[in-house]
Protein backbone atom coordinates (compact mmCIF):
# COMPACT_ATOMS: atom_id res chain seq x y z
CA UNK A 1 0.00 0.00 0.00
CA UNK A 2 2.73 2.02 0.81
CA UNK A 3 4.60 1.27 -2.35
CA UNK A 4 1.84 2.26 -4.42
CA UNK A 5 0.98 5.78 -2.83
CA UNK A 6 4.83 6.47 -3.37
CA UNK A 7 4.01 5.82 -7.23
CA UNK A 8 1.27 7.83 -7.36
CA UNK A 9 2.91 10.92 -5.44
CA UNK A 10 6.08 10.60 -7.89
CA UNK A 11 3.73 10.56 -10.70
CA UNK A 12 1.36 13.60 -9.70
CA UNK A 13 5.18 15.17 -8.77
CA UNK A 14 5.85 14.15 -12.53
CA UNK A 15 2.90 15.38 -14.25
CA UNK A 16 3.00 19.18 -12.38
CA UNK A 17 6.62 19.33 -13.29
CA UNK A 18 5.20 18.50 -17.30
CA UNK A 19 2.59 21.54 -16.53
CA UNK A 20 2.84 23.60 -19.87
CA UNK A 21 6.23 25.37 -19.78
CA UNK A 22 5.59 28.55 -21.12
CA UNK A 23 3.09 29.62 -18.51
CA UNK A 24 5.97 28.41 -16.09
CA UNK A 25 8.19 30.58 -18.09
CA UNK A 26 6.02 33.80 -18.71
CA UNK A 27 6.24 34.36 -15.03
CA UNK A 28 9.68 35.28 -15.13
CA UNK A 29 9.14 37.56 -18.34
CA UNK A 30 9.94 41.11 -18.03
CA UNK A 31 7.29 43.16 -19.69
CA UNK A 32 9.58 43.42 -22.56
CA UNK A 33 10.07 40.21 -23.16
CA UNK A 34 6.15 39.98 -22.89
CA UNK A 35 4.99 42.06 -25.19
CA UNK A 36 7.83 41.32 -27.45
CA UNK A 37 6.65 37.33 -27.46
CA UNK A 38 3.30 38.71 -28.00
CA UNK A 39 4.22 40.69 -30.67
CA UNK A 40 6.12 37.40 -32.62
CA UNK A 41 2.67 35.65 -31.65
CA UNK A 42 0.66 38.57 -33.83
CA UNK A 43 2.93 38.48 -36.80
CA UNK A 44 2.60 34.54 -36.66
CA UNK A 45 -1.35 35.33 -36.84
CA UNK A 46 -1.75 33.01 -33.12
CA UNK A 47 -4.09 35.60 -31.84
CA UNK A 48 -5.40 33.08 -29.47
CA UNK A 49 -1.36 32.75 -27.77
CA UNK A 50 -1.18 36.98 -28.35
CA UNK A 51 -3.92 37.82 -26.29
CA UNK A 52 -3.12 35.30 -23.58
CA UNK A 53 -0.01 36.74 -23.31
CA UNK A 54 -1.48 40.50 -23.31
CA UNK A 55 -3.63 40.10 -20.70
CA UNK A 56 -0.97 38.48 -18.77
CA UNK A 57 1.01 41.79 -19.16
CA UNK A 58 -1.86 43.93 -18.30
CA UNK A 59 -2.53 41.91 -15.12
CA UNK A 60 1.00 42.25 -14.60
CA UNK A 61 2.02 45.71 -15.38
CA UNK A 62 -1.30 48.06 -15.27
CA UNK A 63 0.57 50.70 -15.00
CA UNK A 64 3.80 50.62 -17.35
CA UNK A 65 4.63 51.41 -20.71
CA UNK A 66 3.11 48.78 -22.72
CA UNK A 67 -0.56 49.59 -20.71
CA UNK A 68 -2.30 51.21 -23.30
CA UNK A 69 -0.44 49.60 -26.41
CA UNK A 70 -1.48 45.81 -24.89
CA UNK A 71 -5.28 46.98 -25.15
CA UNK A 72 -4.61 47.86 -28.58
CA UNK A 73 -3.63 45.01 -29.99
CA UNK A 74 -5.95 42.78 -27.29
CA UNK A 75 -8.58 44.25 -29.50
CA UNK A 76 -6.91 44.21 -33.22
CA UNK A 77 -6.15 39.90 -32.09
CA UNK A 78 -9.64 39.76 -31.43
CA UNK A 79 -10.68 41.39 -34.64
CA UNK A 80 -8.35 39.12 -36.74
CA UNK A 81 -9.44 36.06 -35.10
CA UNK A 82 -13.23 36.72 -36.61
CA UNK A 83 -14.82 37.92 -32.41
CA UNK A 84 -16.35 41.21 -32.48
CA UNK A 85 -18.13 41.40 -29.58
CA UNK A 86 -14.62 40.85 -27.08
CA UNK A 87 -13.02 43.61 -29.46
CA UNK A 88 -15.55 46.33 -29.64
CA UNK A 89 -15.76 45.80 -25.93
CA UNK A 90 -12.46 45.89 -25.37
CA UNK A 91 -12.36 49.41 -27.15
CA UNK A 92 -15.39 50.91 -25.42
CA UNK A 93 -13.19 50.11 -22.36
CA UNK A 94 -9.80 51.57 -23.59
CA UNK A 95 -11.53 54.54 -24.53
CA UNK A 96 -13.13 55.58 -20.89
CA UNK A 97 -9.54 54.25 -18.97
CA UNK A 98 -7.84 56.22 -21.64
CA UNK A 99 -10.02 59.27 -22.64
CA UNK A 100 -6.93 61.33 -23.68
CA UNK A 101 -4.61 58.82 -25.84
CA UNK A 102 -3.17 59.92 -28.64
CA UNK A 103 -4.56 56.33 -30.19
CA UNK A 104 -7.86 57.07 -30.15
CA UNK A 105 -8.25 58.40 -33.74
CA UNK A 106 -6.98 54.47 -34.16
CA UNK A 107 -9.66 53.10 -31.84
CA UNK A 108 -12.45 55.11 -33.75
CA UNK A 109 -10.98 53.78 -36.98
CA UNK A 110 -11.33 50.05 -35.63
CA UNK A 111 -14.57 50.74 -34.48
CA UNK A 112 -15.82 51.49 -37.66
CA UNK A 113 -13.84 49.11 -39.28
CA UNK A 114 -14.86 45.79 -37.31
CA UNK A 115 -18.76 46.97 -37.82
CA UNK A 116 -17.85 47.72 -41.60
CA UNK A 117 -15.89 44.34 -42.04
CA UNK A 118 -18.13 41.98 -40.03
CA UNK A 119 -21.66 42.88 -41.20
CA UNK A 120 -21.33 43.74 -44.65
CA UNK A 121 -21.05 40.29 -46.14
CA UNK A 122 -23.37 38.89 -44.04
CA UNK A 123 -25.71 41.60 -44.58
CA UNK A 124 -25.59 41.30 -48.63
CA UNK A 125 -25.49 37.99 -48.63
CA UNK A 126 -29.34 38.08 -47.45
CA UNK A 127 -30.33 41.35 -49.33
CA UNK A 128 -32.01 39.49 -52.11
CA UNK A 129 -33.53 36.77 -50.00
CA UNK A 130 -34.86 37.96 -46.73
CA UNK A 131 -37.87 40.08 -46.05
CA UNK A 132 -36.26 43.63 -45.46
CA UNK A 133 -38.08 44.43 -42.76
CA UNK A 134 -36.31 42.02 -40.65
CA UNK A 135 -32.93 42.68 -41.57
CA UNK A 136 -30.61 45.67 -38.95
CA UNK A 137 -28.76 47.47 -40.37
CA UNK A 138 -27.52 48.69 -36.24
CA UNK A 139 -23.93 47.37 -37.08
CA UNK A 140 -23.85 50.19 -40.05
CA UNK A 141 -25.07 52.74 -38.28
CA UNK A 142 -22.70 52.19 -35.55
CA UNK A 143 -19.48 51.60 -38.42
CA UNK A 144 -20.74 55.23 -39.88
CA UNK A 145 -21.09 56.93 -36.30
CA UNK A 146 -17.62 55.88 -35.64
CA UNK A 147 -15.96 57.08 -38.63
CA UNK A 148 -18.00 60.18 -38.41
CA UNK A 149 -16.81 60.64 -34.96
CA UNK A 150 -13.14 59.89 -36.35
CA UNK A 151 -13.13 62.85 -39.13
CA UNK A 152 -14.93 65.45 -36.66
CA UNK A 153 -12.60 64.91 -34.00
CA UNK A 154 -9.68 64.22 -35.76
CA UNK A 155 -9.71 65.47 -39.67
CA UNK A 156 -6.23 65.29 -40.04
CA UNK A 157 -5.67 61.62 -39.49
CA UNK A 158 -3.90 59.07 -40.76
CA UNK A 159 -7.30 56.82 -41.18
CA UNK A 160 -9.52 60.12 -41.76
CA UNK A 161 -9.30 59.87 -45.50
CA UNK A 162 -10.36 55.88 -45.55
CA UNK A 163 -12.91 56.65 -43.26
CA UNK A 164 -14.98 59.68 -45.16
CA UNK A 165 -15.05 57.03 -48.13
CA UNK A 166 -16.23 54.44 -45.95
CA UNK A 167 -18.96 56.78 -44.58
CA UNK A 168 -19.84 57.55 -48.39
CA UNK A 169 -20.34 53.71 -48.67
CA UNK A 170 -22.30 53.42 -45.72
CA UNK A 171 -24.75 56.24 -46.35
CA UNK A 172 -25.55 54.39 -49.87
CA UNK A 173 -25.88 51.07 -48.56
CA UNK A 174 -28.58 52.64 -45.41
CA UNK A 175 -30.56 54.32 -48.24
CA UNK A 176 -30.42 50.98 -49.96
CA UNK A 177 -31.59 49.22 -46.83
CA UNK A 178 -34.50 52.31 -46.40
CA UNK A 179 -35.74 52.16 -50.15
CA UNK A 180 -35.92 48.06 -49.70
CA UNK A 181 -38.33 48.58 -47.57
CA UNK A 182 -40.29 51.50 -48.55
CA UNK A 183 -40.32 49.43 -51.66
CA UNK A 184 -41.82 46.26 -49.98
CA UNK A 185 -44.66 48.10 -48.15
CA UNK A 186 -45.36 49.43 -51.27
CA UNK A 187 -45.81 46.17 -52.76
CA UNK A 188 -48.20 44.73 -49.76
CA UNK A 189 -49.92 47.79 -50.19
CA UNK A 190 -48.80 50.01 -47.53
CA UNK A 191 -48.89 53.36 -49.49
CA UNK A 192 -48.82 55.62 -46.23
CA UNK A 193 -45.99 53.70 -44.95
CA UNK A 194 -44.34 53.36 -48.25
CA UNK A 195 -44.60 57.25 -48.55
CA UNK A 196 -43.02 58.10 -44.79
CA UNK A 197 -39.86 55.43 -45.55
CA UNK A 198 -38.97 57.42 -48.77
CA UNK A 199 -39.61 60.08 -47.34
CA UNK A 200 -37.29 59.19 -44.83
CA UNK A 201 -34.31 58.78 -47.30
CA UNK A 202 -35.17 62.27 -48.63
CA UNK A 203 -34.49 63.83 -45.55
CA UNK A 204 -31.55 61.33 -43.78
CA UNK A 205 -29.58 60.56 -47.24
CA UNK A 206 -30.20 63.52 -49.45
CA UNK A 207 -26.79 62.83 -51.46
CA UNK A 208 -27.49 59.41 -52.13
CA UNK A 209 -28.58 58.46 -55.83
CA UNK A 210 -31.44 56.49 -53.49
CA UNK A 211 -33.24 59.89 -53.56
CA UNK A 212 -34.65 59.43 -57.21
CA UNK A 213 -36.08 55.49 -56.06
CA UNK A 214 -37.52 57.66 -53.14
CA UNK A 215 -39.16 60.16 -55.56
CA UNK A 216 -40.23 57.42 -57.70
CA UNK A 217 -41.97 55.19 -54.22
CA UNK A 218 -43.80 58.49 -53.26
CA UNK A 219 -45.13 59.08 -56.96
CA UNK A 220 -46.62 55.43 -56.59
CA UNK A 221 -47.43 55.45 -53.28
CA UNK A 222 -49.31 59.37 -53.48
CA UNK A 223 -51.22 57.70 -57.20
CA UNK A 224 -52.42 54.74 -55.03
CA UNK A 225 -53.75 56.65 -52.29
CA UNK A 226 -55.87 58.92 -54.68
CA UNK A 227 -53.61 61.71 -53.71
CA UNK A 228 -52.89 63.32 -57.62
CA UNK A 229 -52.33 66.57 -56.36
CA UNK A 230 -49.16 65.23 -54.47
CA UNK A 231 -47.94 62.47 -57.23
CA UNK A 232 -48.21 65.09 -59.87
CA UNK A 233 -45.56 67.68 -57.73
CA UNK A 234 -43.34 64.46 -57.12
CA UNK A 235 -43.07 63.50 -60.53
CA UNK A 236 -42.34 67.12 -61.63
CA UNK A 237 -39.51 67.19 -58.97
CA UNK A 238 -38.11 63.68 -60.08
CA UNK A 239 -38.59 64.85 -63.85
CA UNK A 240 -36.06 67.54 -62.64
CA UNK A 241 -33.64 65.62 -61.17
CA UNK A 242 -33.29 63.00 -64.05
CA UNK A 243 -33.20 66.37 -66.39
CA UNK A 244 -30.08 67.31 -64.31
CA UNK A 245 -28.52 64.28 -63.21
CA UNK A 246 -29.27 62.14 -65.85
CA UNK A 247 -30.01 58.88 -63.38
CA UNK A 248 -32.88 57.52 -63.39
CA UNK A 249 -34.86 55.35 -60.67
CA UNK A 250 -34.33 51.59 -60.73
CA UNK A 251 -37.83 50.29 -61.61
CA UNK A 252 -37.02 47.05 -59.75
CA UNK A 253 -36.15 48.66 -56.39
CA UNK A 254 -32.96 46.63 -56.05
CA UNK A 255 -34.08 42.69 -57.19
CA UNK A 256 -30.67 43.06 -59.68
CA UNK A 257 -27.43 41.64 -59.08
CA UNK A 258 -25.15 44.19 -57.17
CA UNK A 259 -21.48 44.72 -57.28
CA UNK A 260 -20.48 42.78 -54.03
CA UNK A 261 -19.03 45.26 -51.17
CA UNK A 262 -15.91 43.54 -51.41
CA UNK A 263 -14.83 44.50 -54.75
CA UNK A 264 -14.37 47.96 -52.94
CA UNK A 265 -12.83 48.00 -50.19
CA UNK A 266 -9.00 46.03 -49.79
CA UNK A 267 -6.79 46.86 -46.80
Amino acid sequence: MRHSLAVFLLLTLAACSSLPEADNIDQKLTADELYGQAKAEMQDESYERAVKLLERLQSRYPYGRYAQQAQLDIAYAYYKKGEPAPALSTLDRFIKQFPKSDALDYVLYLKGLINFDENLNSYFSTLFQQDPAERDPASLRASFDAFKELVTRYPASRYADDARQRMQYLLVTLAKHEIAIASYYLRRGAYVAAVNRAQGVLTDYPDTPQTRDALQIMVQGYTRLGMDDLSRDTQRVLAHNIAKDGIRPSKTFFKEKETPWWKFWEL
